[in-house]
């Protein structure tokens, strides 16, 4: 799968998939990140990507011809239309979850643009598939809420982990938490590691599990 990324900061980037699970992911070429730089599609000598709203308001705001000339740019002509999407991190957007990583884990290419300043020209929506979302609140720009996006939908992809990992993770089979889990030792000073878990009866074990699994807080 390849994931692209447009922002005016890709440096942000550096650090969070060079390591653990996605670093092997992409080692193995299973998982391809691309960050491509705003900036390099601005306008005129200085490369302008921002200008003052209409109507007045604070802030500056992406330039819809600058974010058009980076699509067009990052769109990989070999796969199909229904084999990428195109998003916007969006505060307005929809809600981002579990679902939502394994639909993008599907993709063979997913785009990413992460929005900056006050906002970005309202007219991309035209030429984007959806907006979302990671949460009621605001970032310093797209780029961290991009992250968690990039993470939850890598490790989804298939072969990135073993099978049968995801399964019965959080959030697999609708909105429950994965069961309490333990290990040695076996007393830590007033605390046992239950009963049910150390009687080797396979069948109890699993009823424990399925009990214990809960509704999202």
């Amino acid at each position: 799968m390849k994931i692209s990324v447009i922002s005016l900061f890709p440096q942000m980037f550096i650090g969070p998939f060079d390591q653990s699970i996605i670093k092997n992911a992409r080692k193995k070429k299973l998982l391809e990140l691309n960050f491509v730089d705003l900036r390099s599609f601005g306008v005129g000598k200085h490369k302008t990507v921002d200008d003052k709203p209409y109507g007045g308001g604070t802030g500056m705001i992406l330039k819809v011809d600058v974010l058009k000339k980076a699509i067009d740019a990052t769109l990989d002509k070999t796969f199909k239309k229904n084999e990428q999407r195109i998003v916007l991190m969006d505060p307005g957007g929809k809600r981002f979850n579990q679902k939502t990583a394994k639909e993008y884990s599907k993709l063979l290419h997913l785009m990413i643009i992460c929005g900056h300043y006050e906002g970005v020209d309202a007219r991309i929506e035209k030429f984007i598939d959806e907006k979302v979302s990671i949460g009621d609140f605001v970032l310093t720009g797209g780029e961290l809420g991009a992250i968690p996006v990039i993470d939850a939908t890598a490790r989804l992809i298939s072969g990135v982990l073993k099978d049968g990992v995801v399964d019965n993770e959080s959030f697999a089979s609708g909105n429950l938490i994965e069961y309490p889990q333990y290990t040695r030792p076996k007393k830590f000073g007033s605390y046992k590691v239950p009963d049910i878990l150390l009687s080797g009866n396979h069948g109890k074990i699993e009823e424990w599990k399925n009990k214990k699994k809960h509704s999202k807080r």
